[in-house]
This record gives C-alpha cells, sequence and structure tokens, in this order.
C-alpha cells in the first residue's frame, strides 16, 4: 500500500509540476507592451538610424524572461513603395513563432508570405539589446509585424564562442 500511495503522490506531483512549466512558458512572463513603446522604428537607408513610422492599431506582447519574445502587430497608410525607397529592406528574415493565444500573429503565413514576395521585411532596429534585432515586416495592404531576431554577433555570444571582431562593443 506505501508503496502505491508514494507512486501516485510522484505521479500527481510531475503531473503538477509540468502543468506549471506549460503555464509559464505559454502564459506566465508575457505582458503587454507598455503603451509608451507602441512606436514601431524602421532604420533608415541614409542615416542608418531607426526612424518611427505612423502606425495605427498596434497589439504588442513582450517578456521579460527573453530578449527574443517580443511579437507585435499594427498597421500602417506608408505606401510600401516609400518604404522600400527610405528603409533597410532585408534579404532574409525568419518570424519567430507567438504564443496561439496571440492570434494576430502567425509566424508560418508571413515567413511563407516573405519568401513569396508579398510581404517586405525590414530593419526595425539593429542591436536594440546586444546580439538582438528588432525585425519588422509589411505588407502592400499595410499590414505589418515585428519581432526580436539574434543577429551573427547575437549567435556567437550565445553559443559560447569567441564574438567577431566587427561586433560593437556593448554588454557582451
Amino acid at each position: 500500500m506505501t508503496g502505491k500511495l508514494l507512486t501516485l503522490m510522484i505521479v500527481v506531483c510531475s503531473l503538477l509540476a509540468g502543468a506549471a512549466m506549460y503555464y509559464f512558458q505559454v502564459y506566465g512572463y508575457y505582458f503587454d507592451v507598455p503603451e509608451d513603446q507602441h512606436q514601431v522604428s524602421l532604420t533608415s537607408v541614409n542615416s542608418g538610424n531607426p526612424e518611427v513610422i505612423e502606425t495605427r492599431n498596434f497589439t504588442g506582447i513582450d517578456a521579460d524572461s527573453s530578449p527574443i519574445r517580443y511579437r507585435a502587430c499594427f498597421e500602417t497608410d506608408v505606401s510600401i513603395g516609400m518604404l522600400t525607397e527610405t528603409y533597410v529592406v532585408l534579404e532574409k528574415a525568419e518570424p519567430r513563432l507567438a504564443p496561439k493565444w496571440f492570434e494576430c500573429f502567425d509566424a508560418k503565413e508571413i515567413g511563407q508570405d516573405l519568401e513569396a514576395g508579398t510581404a517586405v521585411a525590414f530593419m526595425g532596429t539593429r542591436n536594440l539589446r546586444y546580439g538582438i534585432d528588432r525585425i519588422v515586416a509589411i505588407y502592400p495592404d499595410g499590414r505589418g509585424y515585428a519581432w526580436h531576431q539574434v543577429n551573427k554577433c547575437g549567435e556567437k555570444q550565445y553559443d559560447g564562442s569567441p564574438v567577431d571582431p566587427t561586433c560593437p562593443k556593448g554588454d557582451q
């Protein structure tokens, strides 16, 4: 009888721990992006600095537990032609999956549309945090999405290999 009770306690504790880990991974650490951070910036071709673009209907989430949990959805009236002439266009961008409950952000669809050329990826802000870039994808109809992506310097830092001397000095 003692063995069955002990086994039952282990199973119950394991289920509770698993449920807690799932909750914290999918829901627990996320928060809505604060009102003062609702701006979307793109890196200018001319100055190399991020410039704020006009947006509306912004929805965003972030988490303190990881620098790559940021996701945002928005709309803009700025034409895609003007954007591609003014801001740095990225050839390769890979949207990160968002939690299922953040319904406006579909990383698979955005990724497919970027590959097909029906959406354009821009450099939002390079090294927003050392090794992390904010990437912005915009559709011709004005829908836009943003996420954080690890850059080459960040990959080196996070995998433990020596950081390339061309990487900016920072909180390495």
